[in-house]
């Protein structure tokens, strides 16, 4: 186990690696929502409002002060160190982010504990005085989650920069497998010698959040085991890279601001709404980033260190090849999991809510756009980061999120669609995002969206196509039923829709001779006649 968290592995075990783990996470994620939602959001609906309400701060200053900032900052400048040999200026980067991202996140998580109240009266101003006042006490014990998530995601970041991915891969596992304990233990309370200590009900949960962060850090820190890190208890403010890092973190930090001020906006316009609305729409965005999870940011985290490799070795037409091949995987497999979501919605919301949930089926087929719009967002947006630029990234959020915020107030308050105003506005900032980077992308790099990759697409929208008329009538012949109370009885059609969809799929692919499908079939041949 030891030697398999200190080995450097090639791009495609990688993305195979961060698939499985991710396609676990979101199981283990499907579970630990249907045993929430069967608790709470039926009986004690404000409560479940109350609990995800209570993850915005902290999940906020997380994102745009480490996660998605320091990720695409820290590793190109820290893999150019140490592709130049020089190492030591590579650990004294690394232990100046460790320890001001520290600092950073402890005065972060402090100023939430302290400032909890006003800070949920600002974002679900619509609240019950009792709802808000359960959220404040969860965002308490939650905040514990940005100190803590910090340290561990500059530790993986290292990991993943020399191609260690398994402690990125194990992390959302355990952090799940602790949210469950909180709710199938802690949710009853905990008692001590025959004296209750803790009362239980949602504030469980919130404990096993906390506990989830913890073990993520033991996670991050058995990584590091044979790295080499050479740690430093000080901030080489002198550091280059970190100068680099520093001038990068801004834009960045900018960016990820902006997606969750339009979530703030989106959760305040949710709050004015009936109770339950706010789980509802969660848990729609909930279902639709599973996939973005497994197929964008699995395939664009394992490609993005040997992208900013490239840019910085290899030249131009290598780094276009490369993300070239990103693209068409992302899109290959992204179409037929979006259109197998659309028509088989109301099975994909039985698998958190028991007997089905019409609300969050039908927001999930709107966000089914976004499903595509996104994941394919996750690989353009690292092509612009290996270059080292953020700027740009920034600028086209600015606009989307501007679009996105102005026509989910417009849509909610103004044309009667309610909650479903918030998700059409999402669709359609992301095909205007989506449209932006790929321009910029094929001005910048006249070679990169060539025929052959056109050529491509196009035949990977007509296999598609093919797919969504095999979906639409086997979803025909096996509907969906309200009578459909229990797990074992949705999962076995929802299993036959999706392999009838996915041999459809690739069927259509063999015809059509993609690429990604005559690999496919090619390692199939030649595992069957290997003799």
């Amino acid at each position: 186990m030891v030697a398999l968290a200190n080995t450097e592995m090639p791009v495609k075990v990688a993305a195979v690696i961060l698939a499985t783990s991710t396609l676990g996470a979101a199981m283990l994620g499907l579970f630990r929502d249907r045993w929430l939602n069967t608790m709470f959001l039926r009986t004690y609906p404000a409560a479940i409002d109350a609990y995800t309400a209570a993850f915005t701060v902290p999940d906020f200053m997380f994102f745009i002060l480490v996660s998605g900032a320091l990720s695409v900052s820290f590793i190109p400048v820290f893999t150019e160190r140490l592709s130049k040999g020089n190492r030591k200026s590579a650990w004294e980067l690394s232990s100046s982010l460790l320890n001001l991202m520290a600092i950073v996140m402890f005065v972060v998580s402090v100023l939430i504990i302290i400032f909890a109240g006003p800070l949920m009266s600002l974002i679900t101003s619509g609240f019950s005085s009792e709802t808000h006042q359960l959220a404040v006490s969860l965002m308490r014990v939650i905040a514990v989650n940005p100190l803590l998530f910090s340290i561990s995601m500059v530790l993986i970041s290292m990991q993943q920069a020399v191609g260690r991915f398994l402690s990125f891969a194990l992390a959302p596992i355990v952090y799940n497998i602790c949210i469950l304990i909180g709710v199938r233990v802690f949710t009853g309370g905990i008692t001590i010698f025959g004296t209750q200590v803790f009362e239980g009900g949602i504030m469980g949960v919130a404990l096993g959040v906390a506990l989830g962060s913890i073990v993520q850090l033991l996670i991050a820190l058995f990584g590091m085991v044979g790295l080499g890190f050479e740690y430093d208890f000080k901030i080489f403010w002198k550091n280059i890279g970190l100068k680099k890092v520093a001038g990068l973190l801004p834009a960045r930090t900018a960016d990820q601001g902006l997606d969750y001020l339009a979530s703030f906006v989106n959760m305040n316009l949710a709050s004015r709404m009936a109770s339950g609305t706010v789980r509802h729409l969660q848990q729609a965005q909930s279902l639709a980033a599973m996939p973005i999870s497994l197929v964008g940011v699995a395939i664009s985290t394992a490609f993005f260190p040997k992208l900013s490799q490239e840019i910085t070795e290899e030249g131009d037409e290598v780094f276009n090849r490369s993300l070239r091949t990103a693209l068409r995987l992302v899109i290959w497999l992204i179409m037929p999991i979006a259109v197998i979501s659309f028509f088989a919605r109301g099975y994909v919301a039985s698998f958190i809510v028991n007997g089905g949930n019409a609300m969050i089926a039908q927001l999930l087929g709107v966000l089914c756009v976004s499903i595509v719009c996104s994941s394919i967002y996750q690989i353009l947006v690292r092509a612009f980061y290996a270059n080292q630029d953020t700027k740009t990234p920034l600028l086209i959020s600015l606009v989307s999120v501007s679009v996105m915020i102005a026509l989910a107030v417009i849509l909610t308050r103004f044309t009667g669609l309610g909650v479903f105003g918030i998700v059409f506005a999402r669709a359609i900032s992301a095909i205007i995002e989506i449209i932006m980077l790929s321009g910029i992308l094929a001005y910048r790099r006249r070679t990169l969206f060539n025929f052959e990759f056109a050529q491509s697409v196009v035949k990977m929208g007509v296999a598609t196509f093919f797919t969504a008329l095999t979906v639409y009538t086997t979803v025909r012949l096996f509907p969906f039923r309200v009578s459909d109370v229990s797990f074992m009885s949705t999962f076995p059609r929802f299993t036959l829709i999706t392999g009838v969809g996915f041999i459809t799929y690739l069927i259509a692919g063999y015809f059509l001779a993609i690429e990604e499908v005559k690999l496919i079939t090619e390692k199939m041949r030649k595992a069957i006649f290997r003799n």
